[in-house]
């Protein structure tokens, strides 16, 4: 660990090698033309323009590398060194590692003195290599901070890690060379790591980047593609780049420098300013800066940034996000809240609009930044201001303050909410308030803390955060003890029977078809119709109990009692109008039910000699009022004593309710011994018939007659 975290100290951008090739092939010209007579007014008519210039590609370079420095010096200017060499004939540094000489200053000296390339100088491929073997020498020298660590006598002094990167650029074309190059560099870093282990000045390399940028006249392509990143060793890495020269090459090391250094840029736009040679009239300009990419990382997180990407203005190869200028109303005294100050540089710093915006912060005045947003209210995520001559980029926050009251629970991240569960939230809060513990449970040998925390768990795998997200939640008066004891890791047998007996009170409730309280709406103000609410309310019960299921098997016994009892309702809704009889007949044999399993439950809770009286017909379950019995078909009479079926009490029990509602028919009763005769008047009309075919013709025409006069009689009553 101690390791891990000093290695963070020097990372690859603690030292930065940059080296530029000083032969003669860099004195071409660039091909990119510049404008170098640019004052149109005051001119004499007659005269001709000056004819546009070029620069050479050694200007550029040398442009493009002390544009690269100066970036890295004004974002960080501690602890980021960078070294530049020029490499001929003959190796030249113009700087070393000592902090006094990390400046755009002593490098413009020493490039001044060193002066343009000379054709007798060439730079071939041998002294590039030597240019970069000095390279990697001068990473084998320590920094101060390194070696104030290194002789510091502590841990850290054997876990500091020197790491480092090289940038070489030049404009060899030679595809052998670099791949001779990928073999030298490994022999190279060996041979140092080598000789610093036996010096006591000198840190072996632990790792290096090498990157060699290949440059080329603007409209000429390249015939050595570039290459990525490879590993050629446990100790160096090797990447090539091609670029174009002129105002390519300054791009592409910003680019470079971006991407080591972790870098983004942001445009201020909208900057109102007035117009150089009409002072009257005023204009908007924008100014791109580079700061380092923490300062939008909360934008990029809480996703506004996707409106605000654009590619960037000032020809970079890179994209950059765009926050619009505010009129400044406060100054940089004021204390806003900041979660971030990180230092900024323009990229064209010579530009007239980065100089305004420069000189604006220099002088005490702060820049408020908003999100350019095409409808809702402003949003200042922030504001560009200066302390001690650095200008800095602040990240504001865009909640709440801390300073300010405290909001209001019903102002949420969805909106506003008003109807959260606060009082049961109170609730909740009480019965989980921690107490200070002496020891571990003997029982279960478990922790307090790991028992609380299973608690709370399990109370929390189905808690609704608002009322109209919840209906069982809302009639907790119709389903106590249920919500509460299910959440128990155990439960025992009356703890059962209270679930069961709030089930049944729930089917009980469906059969009246009684309201639910429900607070959804839904279209034209409507709440859903109230088989939708007791739908919605089964499986809301399913889902809880489900949840808790693996608990014990008593929790097993209640969801299969919830099961048996959604089952029969799914069974309801599923028949057709025809058979409305039948439903109601087995929604009352399930609403009768629950008397025979609290006489099974309570039988179940007695003892050996109570048992033995219950079935010697001497000690009755229920004090109820005597009543009129019979005993079903198919059933021992005999009053022999021993263990009582479910069977027998569910059908003594629906027998005895049945009994109650009237009395039973004589032909069903066998008590009594009588049977009562169908068609009983079914013989007599028989014999009757016999006779009467038997008898004399006048006497059957007479009997026929009678059999007429009541149907004739009949018809004259309808008529």
């Amino acid at each position: 660990m101690m390791q891990e975290k000093e290695s963070l100290l020097f990372p690859h951008t603690h030292k930065t090698i940059i080296i530029l090739d000083h032969g003669a092939e860099m004195m071409e010209s660039s091909q990119q033309s510049t404008d170098f007579d640019v004052l149109q007014k005051g001119r004499a008519p007659g005269l001709l323009p000056l004819a546009p210039i070029t620069k050479t590609m050694w200007t550029c370079n040398v442009e493009a590398a002390l544009e690269y420095c100066r970036i890295i010096w004004d974002i960080y200017p501690e602890d980021k060194l960078i070294q530049v060499m020029v490499c001929d004939s003959s190796c030249t540094s113009l700087n070393t590692w000592q902090p006094t000489e990390q400046n755009s200053q002593q490098l413009l000296t020493g490039l001044a003195q060193l002066g343009p390339p000379v054709e007798s100088e060439k730079c071939n491929s041998t002294e590039l290599i030597s240019g970069l073997t000095e390279a990697i020498q001068a990473l084998c020298d320590p920094s101060d901070i390194q070696q104030k660590m290194t002789t510091s006598h502590t841990e850290q002094a054997n876990s500091v890690l020197n790491r480092g990167r090289i940038i070489c650029i030049t404009s060899l074309k030679s595809e052998n060379f670099y791949r001779m190059l990928a073999d030298c560099l490994t022999d190279v870093v060996q041979q140092e790591n080598k000789l610093a282990a036996n010096t006591d000045n000198l840190m072996p390399i632990h790792h290096c980047e090498v990157h060699m940028i290949l440059v080329s006249p603007v409209g000429e392509e390249s015939a050595i593609p570039s290459k990525n990143k490879q590993e050629l060793s446990p100790n160096i890495s090797y990447e090539v780049h091609v670029s174009q020269s002129g105002r390519f090459i300054a791009s592409k090391l910003i680019q470079i420098a971006s991407r080591h250094y972790n870098l983004t840029s942001t445009t201020v736009t909208g900057i109102p300013m007035k117009e150089e040679q009409n002072a009257s009239s005023s204009a908007n300009y924008d100014v791109e800066l580079l700061h380092s990419r923490k300062a939008h990382q909360e934008l990029i997180q809480s996703g506004n940034a996707e409106g605000l990407i654009y590619p960037s203005k000032e020809g970079l190869y890179s994209e950059t996000i765009t926050l619009k200028w505010c009129t400044p109303k406060s100054n940089a005294a004021e204390l806003h809240h900041c979660t971030g100050a990180y230092r900024v540089t323009p990229v064209d710093v010579n530009g007239r609009p980065s100089l305004c915006l420069t000189n604006f912060l220099l002088n005490g005045r702060a820049v408020m930044l908003e999100q350019p947003r095409k409808t809702g209210i402003k949003v200042m995520s922030h504001m560009l201001a200066s302390h001690g001559g650095e200008i800095y980029i602040h990240v504001l926050s865009t909640s709440r303050s801390i300073l300010e009251e405290p909001p209001s629970i019903s102002e949420g991240c969805g909106g506003r909410v008003t109807d959260y569960r606060i009082t049961d939230f109170g609730e909740f809060m009480r019965e989980n308030r921690l107490a200070p513990a002496i020891d571990v449970d003997e029982e279960t040998d478990e922790l307090p803390m790991k028992r609380a925390m299973g608690q709370i768990e399990r109370m929390l795998r189905v808690w609704p955060m608002t009322i109209g997200d919840s209906i069982i939640f809302n009639m907790l008066s119709h389903l106590d003890p249920l919500p509460s004891l299910i959440v128990k890791e155990k439960l025992d047998e009356e703890e059962v029977l209270d679930c069961k007996k709030a089930i049944f009170h729930l089917v009980e409730m469906e059969s009246r078809n009684e309201a639910l309280p429900v607070t959804m709406t839904g279209s034209r103000g409507k709440g859903p119709k109230r088989e939708e609410q007791y739908r919605q309310m089964w499986s809301e019960m399913e889902t809880l109990v489900r949840a808790h299921v693996d608990a014990s098997p008593n929790h097993e016994r209640v969801l299969e009692c919830l099961l048996l009892c959604r089952k029969q309702d799914g069974e309801v809704k599923g028949h057709k109008k025809g058979q409305e009889v039948k439903v109601k007949e087995e929604k009352m044999e399930t609403n009768e039910a629950e008397p025979a399993w609290k006489d099974l439950d309570k039988y179940q809770k007695m003892t050996d000699r109570e048992k033995e009286d219950y079935n010697s017909k001497k000690l009755p379950i229920k004090e109820e009022p005597p009543v009129k019995k019979f005993k079903p078909s198919g059933f021992s009479t005999s009053g022999k004593s021993g263990p009582v079926s479910l069977l027998n009490l569910w059908t003594t029990r629906v027998t005895t309710i049945h009994s109650q509602r009237h009395a039973e028919f004589d032909g069903r009763n066998e008590n009594n011994g009588i049977q009562a005769e169908l068609y009983k008047h079914l013989n007599q009309e028989m014999e009757e018939g016999e006779e009467g075919e038997n008898a004399p013709p006048a006497q059957q025409q007479q009997q026929q007659q009678q059999r007429k006069l009541p149907q004739q009689q009949n018809q004259q009553v309808k008529k």
